[in-house]
């Protein structure tokens, strides 16, 4: 568990998220809980939010999806798969962008930073969805973020989260909760569509009310 607040000396580390290879990788992206494995997790977690994702935002081979904190490209994978929809992966570790494109092995995908991505906001880029799969609970500064997302999304573009309710900010002392209420900080940004949650048979024991899922529109 995250302690309730960073002691005032701790310091962001995100270093953390920096895998030496994909296992190590896929074990960051989804750490064992409570009655289920990173195995498991991975096997019926990622189709299970690809599906809810599909339902909600019907991406088609003419979109391009956002993966926010891409990670090795899980979703984006899925994503591709099901839709052939085009999909630009978003991730601070470098890593993370380098494991990225081999796993998701498609020319429909590229992984890039977050200044690289501020850099094509600022050049026209708008997306027509947008994802954050388990990686706003971890960032540093959720409101300049998010507002990342909005700024790359299309008029009526769509967000799906998935997020921890708590946070779990990597810091050099360990993880930390900030007290950041990060569907709080969405809802000034986006128009909350539905909200639901990990059911039992895929989050396992603690997931299901320890997190939340929600679909949004650009306000």
């Amino acid at each position: 568990m995250p302690a309730d607040s960073p002691p005032s000396t701790a310091t962001y580390a995100p270093q953390v998220f920096d895998a030496r290879d994909v296992d190590e990788a896929r074990r960051i992206i989804l750490t064992p809980e409570a009655g289920t494995s990173t195995d498991v997790r991975w096997a019926r977690e990622t189709p299970y939010l690809a599906d809810r994702i599909v339902e909600h935002f019907r991406p088609t081979e003419r979109h391009v999806v956002l993966d926010f904190g891409c990670g090795l490209g899980r979703m984006a994978k899925a994503l591709i798969e099901r839709t052939r929809c085009w999909v630009i992966g978003v991730d601070m570790s470098v890593r993370m962008r380098e494991l990225a494109p081999a796993y998701v092995s498609s020319d429909k995908f590229a992984a890039v930073s977050p200044r690289m991505l501020d850099l094509l906001i600022a050049r026209g880029l708008r997306v027509e969805a947008a994802i954050a799969i388990w990686v706003l609970q971890h960032v540093a500064r959720p409101e300049q973020d998010i507002a990342r997302i909005d700024g790359a999304l299309a008029p009526g573009g769509g967000l799906f989260v998935a997020n921890n309710l708590r946070r779990a900010v990597p810091t050099d002392q360990g993880w930390a909760h900030d007290g950041i209420d990060i569907a709080a900080v969405l809802a000034t940004r986006f128009a909350p569509q539905w909200r639901g949650t990990l059911p039992p048979e895929i989050g396992g024991d603690v997931l299901p009310g320890a997190s939340f899922l929600a679909a949004y529109c650009k306000a």
